[in-house]
């Protein structure tokens, strides 16, 4: 038991010192083309931004207290 124990802690070791430099290709591997009519072909950086629509704000106010609720019409019974 104490065998798994030491081991289980020696992977948590090791998945917490991972190396953080710089995203580059795998060797042989290249970067996608540049997007049609973009005169520059994006970094690792600007692929992984999401795009606005991808990750959206939040654009709703949060009920702060209980409220009744508003008859909705499209809330209907099965058939």
């Amino acid at each position: 038991m104490k065998r798994i124990g030491a081991g289980l802690t020696t992977l948590v070791m090791l998945a917490a010192c991972g190396q953080k430099s710089e995203l580059e290709p795998r060797t042989g591997a290249s970067l996608p083309p540049a997007p049609y009519g973009a005169a520059v072909r994006p970094d690792a950086e600007a692929l992984l931004d999401l795009p606005t629509l991808a990750d959206p704000e939040r654009s709703v106010e949060l009920r702060r207290r209980s409220e009744e609720r508003e008859d909705d019409p499209f809330d209907l019974p099965p058939e």
